[in-house]
């Protein structure tokens, strides 16, 4: 509509006004058309970006909180968690804004040559060593560790966006609609599972269904895959004891108190003291920094359970507030996204805030013993430096898309 009216301003001027300056307005509209290597054309959305920077904040504040004791502990440096992840934090946000500036367009070129380096990734890590009995983690010397897992959900939701949008029309058929989607997916999956790191699987997995619903593929095709998933996670599960160190999170989430073996016991340590500390906040908590859970009583707080410490020191007062600010985050997110200029945006855009909804909903999930224990961290709040930087990223992308879509920025 704008370049419309830029075009025709153009060809016929104002009474009074001046055919040369318009002619070179015109031209430099046509130039700004053909380039758009950045998307600068509106502002980004400010209260997405607003919640983003007060979690990050609220983050930093609790993850210190939940880490100076177990830091000093084993450190000698109360300060050990919170340097690292503060430098992390600003170099993420710094990374989040020049990103906003880019024109996500220019993802649709990059969909295939990052799906291929997730996949890289995922093969690389398995012939690496483990840790705690899993092949999770790559080294990156003084910058730490990251997990594959994280780039393979962003690859999954950057091809699908890339494909869906370009197959749009077509997604109703098996040929367009179900099978590349379906070997992308189970070749993420098989990748995931052999790690073995069952909660990422369960989350590519759920982004990839999601956005081929959106997309258009036929309720049916659901049915078949989900039944199919079902089978083959019962099977690794109960027969083939690839997974079978599950069965044992299992009976420790139907009973976490129970006593029936030391195996069992220290199976369900962590989520006992999750429990006694969600249980010691109360309505309005023991006060920022008052925690007893932290004092090496709940292993390692600063990383998957720090949401338990919230609950300890800020209480169900504090805890609400927190739920609900990632509850506005996400419905802004999505707004945006359903108000993008183009299908590939609005795809884009809806499974990366989706990401961070289902990563919040487990993680809850499984500090309150909703489900059974898995590692799976607290966006902004969860200790993990590159994790922090590539989440902060994948946020730049989502304000890039504000930057062109129809939703108010104030």
């Amino acid at each position: 509509m704008t370049n419309a009216s830029a075009g025709g301003n153009t060809a016929v001027p104002r009474r009074g006004g001046n055919p040369r300056k318009s002619a070179g307005q015109g031209h430099a509209g046509k130039v700004r058309k053909k380039f758009r290597l950045f998307s600068i054309r509106a502002g980004m959305d400010l209260p997405f970006l607003f919640l983003i920077l007060v979690l990050v904040v609220i983050g930093l504040i609790m993850m210190f909180s939940a880490s100076y004791a177990y830091a000093s502990y084993n450190f000698g440096d109360s300060y050990y968690f919170i340097k690292r992840q503060a430098v992390f934090a600003v170099l993420g946000v710094f990374l989040m804004v020049s990103i906003s500036y880019f024109d996500y367009h220019h993802l649709h070129k990059f969909a295939i040559p990052i799906l291929m380096f997730s996949f890289a990734l995922l093969v690389l890590v398995r012939f690496l060593p483990a840790v705690a009995g899993v092949h999770r983690w790559i080294t990156l010397g003084p910058l730490g560790q990251f997990q594959p897992s994280e780039i393979a959900k962003f690859a999954i939701v950057l091809i699908f966006s890339h494909l869906i949008s370009l197959n749009f029309s077509r997604m109703g058929t098996f040929r367009y609609g179900v099978l590349p989607y379906l070997l992308i997916l189970g070749a993420t999956a098989a990748l995931l599972l052999v790690e073995p790191h069952v909660s990422a699987t369960v989350i590519v997995i759920i982004l990839g269904g999601v956005m081929l619903f959106i997309g258009g593929v036929k309720l049916r095709w659901f049915g078949a895959a989900f039944g199919l998933a079902g089978a083959a996670m019962v099977y690794l599960v109960s027969f083939s004891g690839k997974l079978s160190y599950a069965n044992t999170r299992i009976l420790g989430w139907l009973d976490p108190f129970s006593n029936a073996s030391k195996e069992l016991i220290d199976k369900t340590w962590q989520t006992r003291q999750s429990l006694y500390a969600i249980g010691s906040g109360g309505l309005l908590g023991l006060g920022l920094g008052q925690s007893r859970q932290k004092y090496l009583y709940l292993p390692e707080p600063q990383n998957d359970f720090v949401f338990a410490i919230v609950c300890e020191e800020l209480g169900f007062i504090g805890a609400l507030i927190i739920i609900i600010l990632f509850a506005m985050l996400i419905w802004r997110g999505i707004n945006i996204s359903l108000r993008a200029k183009d299908k590939f945006g609005m795809l884009l855009g809806i499974g990366l805030v989706l990401q961070v909804g289902l990563q919040v909903i487990l993680n809850i999930a499984v500090v309150t013993n909703t489900i059974p224990n898995t590692g799976i961290s607290l966006p902004f709040f969860s200790y993990g430096g590159t994790s922090l930087v590539l989440l902060l990223a994948e946020m730049g992308v989502v304000l890039s898309i504000s930057r062109t879509s129809s939703v108010e920025k104030t």
